[in-house]
């Protein structure tokens, strides 16, 4: 059964850091490209980050580059998001998701993703 699983969520304080984790079962993820994603309320997803199947190479939005680093551990099957610098903006349901797609400039869009996890909340508040 193909599953992804996030952890690592939670409160924390204006410029605090939380990590991200996304754990894949049922399949391997060095062969998919992975994606992270949020909601806040009354919002649409939006694409946060996601990193290359082929290459490894990463891509950020604007609203997150160089606070949030995304990286993989093959032998542990799991994608990580470490977000630093949090901003009460960065509150939303983040989620991963998983695409055999690649593409020199990322995987942005939401539609050309396979497997999606359950979400974990991130709420950023003083």
């Amino acid at each position: 059964q193909v599953q992804l699983v996030e952890s690592g969520g939670g409160l924390v304080q204006p410029g605090g850091s939380l990590r991200l984790s996304c754990a894949a079962s049922g399949f391997t993820l060095v062969y998919y490209s992975i994606g992270w994603f949020r909601q806040a309320p009354g919002s649409e997803r939006e694409w946060v980050s996601c990193i290359s199947s082929s290459d490894g190479m990463t891509y950020y939005a604007d609203s997150v580059k160089g606070r949030f680093t995304i990286s993989r551990d093959n032998a542990k099957n799991t994608v990580y998001l470490q977000m630093n610098s949090l901003k009460p903006e960065d509150t939303a349901v983040y989620y991963c998701a998983a695409t055999t797609r690649d593409s020199d400039y990322g995987v942005l869009d939401i539609s050309e993703y396979d497997y999606w996890g359950q979400g974990t909340q991130v709420t950023v508040s003083s």
